[in-house]
């Protein structure tokens, strides 16, 4: 009997193939090399049947430094700005409702039970709608599949928008390199990260990894503790295990969840790009903020990924963020209470 591979020599490989993945998008000079080359990488690894892992809590921890960042842009100036997003934070529970009109009908009609429909219609965070949807009896495989395809595609796919429509250069480095960070600052940013998940997990916040941070390090920058944004170095590793973190989602899969669930994730999320644009055209109509931040703020991948995305092409990073935390909020919140209305 073959011994099955342990979960070391599983994370090892997993590494090996985000490292390729990184160092080709480099040196071909693809756009954000250390978040789509680890997780295009990890992608076609397991796609190839290799045994793979996420990077556990490394991993969670690496993803604190996302939220440190988002919240080092929290500034007296952001807070005061707040009022302008009025309009277009007006619109996202409509968005939220489009997609799960469209989504739920589309899921059934391809023979998802109830719950497994429901919850991958959802646009929430991918974590989140699992345990809903394994609480309400749905298939968590089936689900995780649709999400981390849902997130592959349209984070694949924004780049690829954003160069054609803006010509943003995202292979430029996404902020300050580590030696012109002040060491303390480092520190502390450091230790809001840690506090911040951990904390925020013991309160049972949502998207504690990144949500915890943000808001102690939003503290540290409103009260001019820090001046800075993690280094340059520190957000390219967050976004090196984030893109391992979806890639090694497809982990095991095989020929039938492939033709299956990542088919029909792959299909939902050309609707959801139709809808995004659709939304994006509504919103430019209503609203005098960028073109590109609307557009970032209106795209249902994760909300780790947009906020890499908005970070490297220099888009507010504040209102792009604001806007993918009401989704969430809003799907989280009324996403249970519809689901058991629905039910019946």
């Amino acid at each position: 009997m073959t011994r099955a591979p342990s979960l070391t020599h599983r994370r090892l490989l997993t590494l090996l193939a985000a490292g390729v993945g990184a160092l080709a998008f480099v040196a071909l000079n693809l756009p954000l090399p250390f978040l789509l080359g680890p997780m295009l990488a990890c992608l076609l690894v397991a796609l190839a049947g290799a045994p793979m892992a996420d990077m556990g809590a490394v991993g969670i921890f690496m993803r604190t430094f996302l939220g440190v960042a988002i919240g080092a842009t929290v500034t007296p100036g952001m807070l005061a700005a707040l009022p302008s997003y009025g309009m277009t934070l007006a619109m996202v529970p409509v968005f939220v409702a489009v997609i799960g009109a469209v989504g739920y009908p589309f899921f059934r009609r391809l023979g998802f039970d109830h719950p497994t429909a429901f919850y991958s219609a959802m646009p929430g965070g991918l974590q989140d709608m699992l345990v809903f949807g394994a609480e309400a009896g749905g298939d968590v495989r089936a689900m995780s599949l649709i999400h981390a395809t849902r997130v592959l595609v349209i984070v694949t796919a924004a780049p690829v928008i954003l160069h054609l429509a803006w010509d943003a250069d995202l292979t430029l480095p996404p902020g300050i390199p580590f030696s012109q960070v002040p060491p303390y600052e480092i520190a502390l940013m450091a230790l809001a990260g840690l506090v911040g998940w951990k904390g925020g997990e013991r309160l049972g916040l949502f998207g504690a990894s990144i949500l915890g941070p943000l808001i102690l390090t939003a503290g540290l920058s409103l009260s001019g503790i820090i001046h800075s944004r993690p280094p340059a170095e520190v957000i390219m590793a967050s976004q090196f295990f984030i893109g391992i973190a979806v890639g090694a989602k497809y982990a095991g899969i095989t020929w039938r969840e492939l033709r299956v669930d990542v088919g029909a994730g792959v299909a939902f999320s050309l609707m959801l790009a139709a809808i995004s644009l659709a939304v994006f055209g509504l919103v430019s109509l209503l609203s005098d903020a960028p073109p590109l931040d609307l557009l970032l703020a209106f795209l249902p991948g994760g909300q780790a990924e947009m906020a890499v995305i908005a970070i490297v092409a220099g888009a507010d990073v504040a209102f792009v963020v604001a806007h993918h935390l009401l989704r969430i909020f809003v799907v989280i919140l009324l996403a249970p209470l519809v689901a058991r209305w629905t039910s019946r």
